[in-house]
């Protein structure tokens, strides 16, 4: 037994005394739609698809058996429940959301409990024996009050946040792509102003420690991100790995596949580059500046011209013997440099936000949980 902030005693009870946990129904991939009216909900955070009939009732708390195990979730609307979806039913004694909002505060335990077996699932035993607090309905229906007004504005508050970001991002594409309308300078191919390395062959071997490699996932629209991956290449393999030519601050990276056409320049030489990858460097200098190389390759009308290189449907690539073909325009260097004072201002200012926003949004989820674990703790009764 345990006592609330008020001295109200309060009983614990596991969730399969207090609630019922109830399966669903296997449905194949082949009877599911892409849309319709009722979505099928299974072992994913999203629905996996939609079905014409629904076999569970709007108001549900769903708990992923598979797939994201252990993932809790609240339908507001009929859906069809697949076989590795738990659907909890709770007693009389305990309002709904409230141990919908009980159950999401220990979301974390949850992950913790899936079995390493693969595929990683969420063992009845487990969730059956989750020990769930038993307010009075009177303080189960004032902390539902409280959390749901709070879920509410901290949904609201995310989505403007989101709106903001991809307002800014659009506007931060907009003013490049106009700096960069140069047609009326004259164009070069690629491989007639840069020299080329292209790192496809054989696949390093790869291990848990040694010199980073930037893989094509790592390079985002601008940047390498260094926290998209862990894979490490043997230090004494690195000189054979990279014998084609090792990078340099500056050098201006491209992908060819998975994903196509996404640019980032060298901001650090400690690393190796895999495949996918192809680097490209100015023959001189003076003619053709690295960063404008970088924020040229980057613009709608080089990027439109790769597009259209390009083969596949569903994953799209380019040869990299099309690729050096491409022409960019090149203004004199006093230009460009003029180009890359104006672009980076931007991109400082578009940085921040892209980095500011997310960051305020992660903020407002924790200060909601926060609140929600200290609404949903209980003092220990001495």
């Amino acid at each position: 037994m345990h006592r609330w902030k008020n001295e109200t005693v309060i009983r614990y009870d596991s969730l399969e005394n207090c609630a019922r946990i109830k399966r669903g129904t296997r449905i194949t991939k082949s009877e599911i739609t892409d849309s319709g009216t009722y979505p099928v909900i299974s072992g994913g955070e999203k629905p996996m698809g939609f079905y014409e009939m629904f076999n569970r009732d709007s108001n549900t708390i769903t708990i992923a058996q598979y797939g994201a195990a252990g993932y809790v979730d609240w339908q507001s609307s009929p859906f069809w429940a697949n076989d590795v979806c738990y659907c909890i039913y709770p007693s009389s004694e305990l309002n709904n959301r409230f141990l919908y909002h009980v159950l999401k505060s220990n979301q974390n335990y949850l992950y913790s409990q899936r079995t390493k077996a693969i595929p990683a699932h969420l063992p009845l035993k487990i969730l059956s024996q989750l020990m769930i607090p038993i307010p009075p309905l009177e303080i189960q229906n004032e902390i539902v009050c409280i959390l749901d007004s709070f879920a509410a504005l901290t949904a609201e508050l995310t989505a403007k946040l989101t709106a903001e970001l991809t307002a800014r991002k659009k506007q931060y594409e907009f003013y490049r792509n106009k700096v960069l309308s140069l047609s009326n300078f004259p164009y070069y191919s690629l491989e007639s102003v840069c020299n080329i390395v292209d790192y496809r062959g054989k696949t390093p071997k790869k291990v848990d420690k040694g010199v980073f490699l930037v893989t094509a996932k790592n390079i985002r629209m601008g940047y390498i991100d260094y926290s998209l991956s862990s894979e490490y290449v043997l230090e004494e393999d690195y000189d054979e790995i990279m014998h084609r030519g090792k990078p340099r601050i500056g050098d201006v990276l491209i992908t060819t596949e998975a994903p196509c056409g996404f640019v980032a320049q060298i901001d650090r030489e400690d690393v190796a580059l895999a495949q996918r990858v192809i680097k490209y460097s100015p023959k001189n200098p003076s003619f053709l500046e690295p960063t404008y190389l970088k924020y040229i390759l980057m613009g709608d009308e080089f990027q439109h011209k790769l597009n259209n290189a390009a083969t596949g449907s569903t994953v799209k690539g380019i040869k990299g013997s099309k690729l050096h073909q491409l022409t960019i325009p090149i203004p004199d260097i006093s230009k460009q440099r003029e180009i890359i004072s104006i672009l980076k201002q931007f991109e400082t200012l578009s940085t921040d936000i892209i980095i500011g926003l997310p960051a305020e949004i992660a903020s407002r989820q924790k200060q909601y949980e926060y609140y929600r674990d200290k609404l949903l703790s209980f003092t220990t009764d001495v």
